[in-house]
């Protein structure tokens, strides 16, 4: 580990294998702890290649817990966070309303970083309890078209680095790896980024996979499809900016989408949203999003893909996979 510092604080890059390397004699448990504190603040120092990014995902999931839906069609929509907005719990909402729409959905998520409710807290609320076996996970999603992975139950190499995350009180470069590396591996994944860079590195790393793709960023900085501003969408072939109309609403305030003070109240809001009670607002950017990933996983418009999402939501349908989720 000492080489491989003194290699970094010269400047150099890894190459991905290096990076993989690294990051699974990090997630051993071997590696002196004070030295792998200065490793990871290494990456707050400057931005991660996108070769080093491949290694690090690589890694991280080969380390993960083996999952495999058998040849199922499988979805996620997760943000990066970071952007320090403390929205309501869009992404998570999205993916109930995909599941609504017949999507089967594998949603990744952790407790809140940079938010006051991250997905984990709003899900746990709620009376979801996570899953920790692939027959439980099988079991959710035939049920509901929808099953949550708390990312700490698969990736029980991280605990290993957890003290030192702790400790350090910064976000590391493990907060970057989280949304591309649910050990899910969803054929599909709507991604949200607070920054254009980091769009730029997803998809420079995503584009190398199987996985259908959106990077989005709202160009005031949310990590989704916020409607407060025009959203840059960054897939596999296109680099595309969208108007708040381009996605059939509105214009929306940074207050609309303000979350709660508390996870309790963040959880309020997202039943609010399910049970038909959402403002205007509220159902707008829920309904984009989700819209954008439906359109992603049945290759359809962007348009029919909204119509699904509108008769998810307001049929009751997401409501529905939400309650069939609770009693799988």
């Amino acid at each position: 580990m000492i080489n491989l510092l003194k290699y970094l604080m010269t400047g150099d890059v890894l190459t991905a294998k290096q990076a993989e390397t690294a990051l699974k004699d990090i997630a051993s448990g071997h590696q002196n702890e004070a030295q792998v504190a200065a490793f990871l603040m290494a990456y707050n120092m400057r931005m991660v290649t996108a070769d080093e990014l491949k290694g690090f995902r690589k890694a991280m999931l080969s380390l993960a817990a083996p999952l495999s839906f058998k040849g199922i069609r499988t979805l996620d929509i997760v943000g990066t966070g970071g952007d320090g907005k403390n929205t309501f719990n869009i992404s998570t909402l999205a993916c109930f309303v995909c599941a609504g729409a017949g999507a089967k959905v594998t949603k990744h998520g952790n407790y809140g970083v940079s938010s006051v409710s991250g997905a984990s807290n709003v899900v746990e609320q709620i009376g979801i309890t996570f899953a920790t076996t692939q027959e439980q996970l099988n079991k959710q999603l035939e049920a509901a078209n929808i099953t949550f992975l708390h990312a700490p139950l698969f990736h029980p190499a991280m605990k290993n680095v957890a003290h030192v995350r702790k400790q350090l009180g910064l976000k590391t470069i493990f907060n970057l790896l989280g949304p591309i590396c649910n050990p899910a591996k969803p054929d599909v994944m709507l991604l949200g980024v607070h920054s254009e860079t980091t769009g730029k590195l997803y998809r420079d790393v995503m584009k190398e996979t199987t996985v259908d793709f959106a990077i989005v960023h709202a160009l005031d900085g949310y990590d989704e499809i916020s409607l407060t501003d025009d959203t840059r969408v960054m897939m596999k072939k296109s680099n595309q900016l969208y108007t708040p109309r381009n996605f059939g609403f509105n214009r929306v305030t940074p207050q609309a989408l303000e979350g709660g003070a508390t996870i309790a109240s963040n959880a309020r809001i997202f039943m609010d949203i399910l049970r038909g009670k959402g403002t205007e607002a509220q159902n707008s950017v829920v309904l984009a999003n989700a819209a954008m990933a439906i359109s992603l996983y049945e290759n359809n418009s962007y348009n029919a893909a909204l119509e699904m999402a509108k008769k998810s939501l307001f049929d009751g349908k997401a409501l529905a996979c939400l309650n069939q989720l609770k009693s799988a």
